[in-house]
């Protein structure tokens, strides 16, 4: 069978932060909904509520975003919960935690795709830099992430592609399942995965 996703095992220290983390539009709600569904607990506050471009709700905490201002406070309480962390924020989450990350792999095109339609819905420009430009820069960054967690001793990390995973969920909830202890109701966490959701499909 050919191997699904690319994982690294650092460590098994009890009090544990999961992390669910990628692009942005990468796939990365609704990891957190499958999360949730398989019995872990959600680290959220719902101010963002749920719209067009994430019907199921965006799972977020406003306090992450304050992470590279030095809000890390919070993370005390977040020891056995999911919170959503985007990749370019990880670097600064505290190294006095020990994390599971499941980082979200979405093709290129369709991240771009995607970002252009909530951009549109938002009044806001779609054209200030170039598709192809995008792409580098975010083929760029994503390598400098996946470099930054392979020297932290206090990361696993978890590599899931998005798109296959919609076409066959089952496979990717046990590994997951397996990467978080095995004690997660692998069902519930396939049957939240809804491909009618894959509305940003690449050409």
């Amino acid at each position: 069978m050919k191997q699904l996703f690319k994982s690294v095992f650092k460590t098994k220290a009890p009090g544990v932060v999961v992390v669910v983390s990628g692009l942005p539009r990468s796939g990365t709600s609704m990891m957190m909904k499958v999360l949730e569904a398989g019995g872990l607990s959600v680290l959220t506050d719902q101010i963002r509520e749920a719209d067009d471009d994430n019907p199921k709700g965006y799972y977020e905490f406003e306090r992450v975003k304050q992470l590279d201002k030095g809000d890390t406070a919070w993370l005390d309480g977040a020891e056995g919960k999911v919170v959503k962390v985007i990749s370019a924020l990880l670097e600064h989450l505290p190294s006095e935690h020990t994390y599971r990350v499941i980082f979200m792999q979405r093709r290129i095109e369709e991240v771009l795709a995607s970002q252009k339609k909530m951009l549109a819905r938002r009044g806001e420009p779609t054209d200030r830099v170039s598709d192809q430009e995008m792409a580098r820069l975010f083929a760029k960054h994503v390598q400098k992430v996946e470099l930054w967690l392979r020297a932290q001793p206090n990361f696993s990390v978890l590599y899931v592609d998005y798109n296959r995973m919609l076409a066959d969920p089952l496979p990717y909830v046990r590994q997951i399942n397996q990467f978080l202890g095995g004690s997660l109701d692998e069902q519930k966490m396939a049957a939240a995965v809804d491909p009618k959701l894959y509305r940003n499909r690449g050409v």
